[in-house]
C-alpha cells in the first residue's frame, strides 16, 4: 500500500455509532476523503495531493486506499464502512463510471475510475459529478439543509453546478444534466468564448477565469486606480487582489466583481424559472468572502437585485440566495451522503 499521511481524526472523544460512510473528492490538485456519520457529522477527513501527472491508476489506489485509512483511524476495519461515494471533475458516463475527457487531468481519458476505485477499497462505489456531490452536501447538512431542492453554483477556475430535488440528484440522459455553466448568457457575435470551446456561456462571464481576464483588458485599456498600481507593478492578478482592492474602494475592482454578479444573476434567473428550486447556493472559491466581508455581501446583494429585476414576483419573493457553507468540504461529505442513499435504497 502507499505510505500517505494519517487521517485527522475530527471527533476523538464522540460515541460513533451507527453506520459510518466515506466520500471521495477528486480534484485536479487534491484528493479528499471524509469518514462521516448518519447525521452528516464529519468523523475523519484525510487528503492527499493528486499527483495528476502519475496516472489514474496510481490515483485510484490511493483513493481506495483512503478509505482503510478513515476506518483505521477509529478502530474499523474496511469492511465496517457502510458505503462510499465518490464525485469527480466532467464530463464523465455515469452510468459506467467512466471518467472520459477531463480537461485538467492529462492522460486520463476513457479512464473508469469508479470501478477501479472500486476494486482497490473493497465497496461498490456511487459515482457523481462533483458539483452534484458538492450541492448535495450542502442539501444534506448545509446551507441547503432545510431546502427542498436547490441548484448550487460552483464559483472558482469555472463555474460548477449541481441541482438536488427532493433527495434526487439531476445527471440527464446522458451525464451532461445540471452543468449550469454552460447555459448561454450572451449571444451576440463577439460573445466571450467558453474554456469548452463555445461562445457565450455562463464560464465565460462568471469564473475567476473570466473575472481575471475582463480585468486585464480593463487595465490594458488604460484603468487607474489601485488594483491598476498594484498590477503594473507585478502583482499576480487574481479574484482575492480584485477583491481586497474593492473592499477598499477601488472603483475599478469593485465595478469588476459587480459585473460578475450581474451576468450570474441572468444565468440564476434561467435556472429559476426552469427548475424553481427553494433555493439558489454560491459556493466555491470566489465568492469574496461571503457574508463575512462587506464586497461578498454587496455581490450577493447585487444577484439578488438583478434576479428581482428579471424574474417572476413569486419567484423573486420566495427564492432564498445565500451561500454555500461547508466550504472545501462539501465534495466528501456529499459524496458520502450519495453513498449513504444508495445504501439506505439497497437496504430498505
Amino acid at each position: 500500500m502507499p505510505v500517505t499521511k494519517s487521517p485527522r481524526l475530527l471527533l476523538p472523544d464522540a460515541d460513533i455509532s451507527g453506520p459510518l460512510f466515506v466520500g471521495i473528492d477528486l480534484g485536479g490538485t487534491n484528493i479528499k476523503a471524509a469518514l462521516v456519520d448518519g447525521q452528516g457529522q464529519m468523523v475523519a477527513f484525510h487528503t492527499e495531493p493528486t499527483n495528476v501527472q502519475n496516472g489514474p491508476d496510481d490515483a485510484a489506489i490511493r483513493m481506495g486506499h483512503s478509505v482503510e485509512l478513515l476506518a483505521h483511524c477509529v478502530g474499523l476495519a474496511r469492511s465496517d464502512i457502510a458505503a462510499v461515494g465518490l464525485g469527480t471533475p466532467g464530463p464523465q458516463d455515469l452510468s459506467t463510471g467512466v471518467l472520459l475527457k477531463p480537461g485538467n487531468f492529462p492522460g486520463w481519458e476513457n479512464f473508469p475510475v469508479r470501478d477501479r476505485v472500486a476494486e482497490h477499497c473493497g465497496h461498490a462505489v456511487t459515482y457523481a459529478n462533483d458539483a452534484t456531490a458538492a450541492a448535495y452536501g450542502e442539501f444534506w447538512v448545509g446551507s441547503g439543509r432545510d431546502d427542498t431542492s436547490l441548484i448550487l453554483l460552483t464559483l472558482g477556475t469555472g463555474v460548477g453546478g449541481g441541482i438536488i430535488i427532493h433527495d434526487m440528484t439531476i445527471e440527464g440522459a446522458h451525464s451532461h444534466g445540471s452543468e449550469c455553466g454552460h447555459i448561454i448568457v450572451d449571444s451576440s457575435p463577439t460573445a466571450r468564448m467558453c474554456p469548452c470551446g463555445q461562445p457565450g456561456h455562463l464560464e465565460a462571464y462568471a469564473s475567476a477565469t473570466a473575472l481575471k481576464a475582463r480585468a486585464s483588458e480593463r487595465i490594458r485599456d488604460g484603468g487607474v486606480g489601485t488594483l491598476a498600481d498594484a498590477v503594473n507593478q507585478g502583482e499576480p492578478l487574481t479574484p482575492i487582489l480584485i477583491g481586497n482592492h474593492a473592499e477598499q474602494g477601488d472603483q475599478l475592482a469593485m465595478s469588476l466583481v459587480m459585473e460578475t454578479a450581474d451576468w450570474l444573476a441572468i444565468g440564476i434567473v434561467t435556472l429559476m424559472h426552469t427548475i424553481d428550486p427553494s433555493a439558489i447556493i454560491l459556493g466555491g472559491a470566489m465568492t469574496f468572502g461571503r457574508d463575512e466581508h462587506p464586497v461578498g455581501r454587496a455581490f450577493l446583494d447585487r444577484i439578488d437585485t438583478c434576479i428581482r429585476r428579471h424574474t417572476f414576483p413569486t419567484l423573486a419573493k420566495k427564492t432564498a440566495l445565500r451561500f454555500a457553507t461547508l466550504g472545501g468540504h462539501a465534495g466528501s461529505i456529499g459524496a458520502a451522503g450519495l453513498g449513504r442513499l444508495t445504501w439506505k435504497q439497497q437496504n430498505s
